[in-house]
């Protein structure tokens, strides 16, 4: 089964049929999650566009840390690749950095490149946890950065374990601070920024941000591409207008302001409370072990998983870019389902004329990099 209505299997020309509907009878209609390739991401800003709707990304609360902090004092980050070659000094932050993929390739090997080549390559941790070579203390971990960056700057001296860190931050040659924007938030990623500046006036240091499971790094670029704004954007007026307070769709289902939901995800992606509250259409990736039931909107319709059933342009961790993810040989994935662009495209196509704003700023078509 491919399609629900209203908790029953339905055809999926009629599912779509009845989500153009209940989306186009909506005042002030979200599209949200937006874990997908991006293929479907281009698909759900033009459908935003026809239907005056918001979008927000599942992704959004550490996109915006960094994008908040980048857009205040700039930032000075690196590559994995850059990372893994240069880097004699890697210091993990928080405990969601802890486990990140990429500290397997830097524990495994040392720097080949630059100043550092040949070198021992040194990783410390920074956290609240157990563990850590020091400890981030009660204040929390975006205190504990903003105390490292003051010793490392000489706003702060004496015996203290931040100023040893910061006097090993300042010897290195080529130091990377590995941490996850989600976990940071925006002040610690602010102090962060702050503290890169500072090292930088004596020798090399770059910050180096996970990427979220959802696609947060590719939809902040298709919507850079698209609107030349961040992803948090709303068409009410025919044009993309950017207010990461305005179209966070959690604030607007509980304000009352969204009365219909969109929920894009053809990656897993967990939905929060709000989306269940309104009426909605769901696109649900479906795979054996996450099948869709139906049951999770008004209506559902279960879509190909970009990289499984079929190829897909998603954001590769680690070469930090857009790449092309080819389709999985396994045979027990579900066949005949529709990519999400499909069945975005087509939903496009079923609104009513009037619904597709005369005026305004079009959404700018353009290529993926792949």
């Amino acid at each position: 089964m491919t399609a629900w209505v209203k908790g029953q299997a339905a055809d999926p020309d009629a599912a779509i049929t009845a989500a153009a509907g209940l989306l186009q009878g909506a005042r002030a209609p979200v599209i949200a999650g937006l874990s997908a390739e991006v293929a479907a991401l281009s698909a759900a800003f033009r459908l935003a566009r026809a239907l005056g709707a918001s979008l927000d990304p599942a992704a959004s609360p550490g996109l915006y840390a960094d994008l908040g902090a980048l857009a205040a004092g700039g930032a000075m980050t690196t590559t994995p690749a850059e990372a893994v070659g240069r880097a004699d000094l890697v210091l993990v932050l928080g405990e969601g950095a802890a486990g990140a993929p990429i500290l397997a390739d830097l524990a495994a090997s040392g720097p080949t490149r630059g100043r550092a080549a040949g070198a021992p390559r040194t990783i410390l941790s920074l956290a609240a946890g157990q563990g850590a070579d020091y400890a981030a203390g009660e204040a929390g971990l975006p205190a504990a950065i903003g105390l490292l960056r003051a010793h490392a700057a000489g706003r702060m001296a004496g015996e203290a374990p931040l100023a040893d860190l910061a006097a090993r931050l300042r010897a290195a040659h080529y130091a990377v601070l590995l941490y996850d924007p989600a976990e940071t938030g925006a002040l610690g990623a602010e102090m962060l920024n702050g503290l890169m500046r500072d090292l930088n006036e004596t020798t090399r240091a770059f910050a180096l941000p996970l990427s979220d499971p959802h696609q947060g790094r590719a939809i902040a670029q298709v919507a850079a591409w698209t609107t030349a704004q961040g992803p948090r954007v709303g068409f009410g007026r025919g044009f993309p207008e950017h207010d990461p307070w305005r179209f966070d769709a959690a604030r607007q289902a509980a304000a009352g302001e969204a009365d219909a939901a969109l929920w894009l995800a053809s990656l897993p992606c967990p939905r929060p409370d709000w989306v269940r509250a309104l009426p909605g259409v769901a696109l649900l990736g479906a795979t054996p072990a996450e099948p869709v039931t139906g049951g999770e909107a008004e209506v559902v319709i279960a879509v190909g998983v970009p990289g499984e059933s079929h190829g897909g342009a998603l954001w590769h961790p680690r070469r930090a870019a857009i790449a092309w993810q080819p389709a999985a040989q396994d045979t027990a994935l579900p066949a005949a389902l529709p990519s999400a662009a499909a069945v975005l495209g087509a939903l496009h196509a079923r609104l009513a004329p009037a619904q597709n704003p005369p005026t305004g700023h079009p959404v700018q078509e353009r290529s993926a990099p792949c």
